[in-house]
């Protein structure tokens, strides 16, 4: 199994360190939150893409690639009516899907509540139509620089669209392209009716990514999340892409979350 960790856990660190450490602990792969890096994607220069990129080589580690796609940003939205910001968001999802080749990542988790939760007048079905406008304009160029992009199912507590991995399947389908996948995370799917292991198996097919956390917002291990039956899942499906840790509370610190989470996942990984 490939383990990463999401690094805006290491709020204040510079980038070497976040690196240094990070492949210290015995993580292979990092996921970058734009907004750590500039307010807006296009801030971030050819020669700081090139910085970040090589940095990370040098360390031994590698960019998986980016989450938080549109947060701490204003004027995107994926689901709403007004087609200057659908148009806004195309063009800003483009420009992360550069920013995530550039730094010689694979991957884009779309979560974002706060840009996508339904809009006062907008139906559940005008929803759905406004985000396959948006993402139409952006396949292309995910399919062109080889990265995926990864819609993620949240808790209903976050938002209320796409708070299923069904509902996300759906959009999914409609685009039947290799660039346009699922991403599954522990924590949002806590929420769902059906049990984490099961959902594993269902959306085997089209699960191109996987965060590890607990409810408690806290990293695998540090809750009451059993990881057990889950890692069993992932191995039975021959789950074979990145299983990467995101937090939500800091609070024990990011050295503990760190080194806690990984020695956690790989003593449960061993013994499945």
């Amino acid at each position: 199994m490939k383990f990463a960790i999401c690094q805006e856990l290491f709020e204040g660190w510079s980038w070497e360190r976040q690196c240094e450490f990070i492949v210290e602990t015995g993580y292979t792969g990092v996921e970058v939150a734009p907004f750590t890096l500039a307010a807006s994607a296009d801030q971030v220069t050819k020669q700081e893409r090139e910085h970040y990129r090589k940095t990370a080589e040098q360390a031994g580690l590698e960019i998986i690639g980016l989450h938080w796609l549109l947060a701490k940003t204003e004027g995107f939205y994926l689901t709403t009516a007004d087609a200057d910001v659908r148009k806004r968001t195309s063009e800003y999802l483009i420009e992360l899907t550069r920013l995530c080749q550039d730094l010689g990542g694979k991957l884009m988790v779309l979560g974002s509540p706060k840009q996508r939760n339904l809009l006062p007048g907008v139906s559940m079905e005008e929803a759905n139509d406004h985000a396959i406008q948006v993402l139409a304009e952006v396949v292309p160029h995910l399919e062109a620089a080889g990265v995926t992009l990864c819609l993620e199912p949240l808790s209903r507590q976050e938002t209320d669209y796409m708070i299923t991995c069904q509902q996300a399947r759906e959009l999914i389908d409609h685009f039947r392209s290799p660039a346009i996948q699922l991403h599954q995370d522990v924590k949002a799917m806590s929420d769902e009716s059906t049990s984490i292991p099961d959902l594993i198996r269902e959306f085997r097919d089209v699960t191109a990514h996987f965060h590890a956390n607990d409810v408690n917002l806290r990293g695998p291990g540090m809750g009451e999340v059993d990881f057990t039956p889950i890692f069993a899942a992932l191995k039975e499906t021959g789950y074979d892409g990145w299983v990467s840790v995101e937090v939500f509370d800091y609070t024990p610190g990011a050295e503990k979350i760190a080194v806690d989470s990984l020695e956690y996942m790989k003593r449960v990984w061993a013994n499945c």
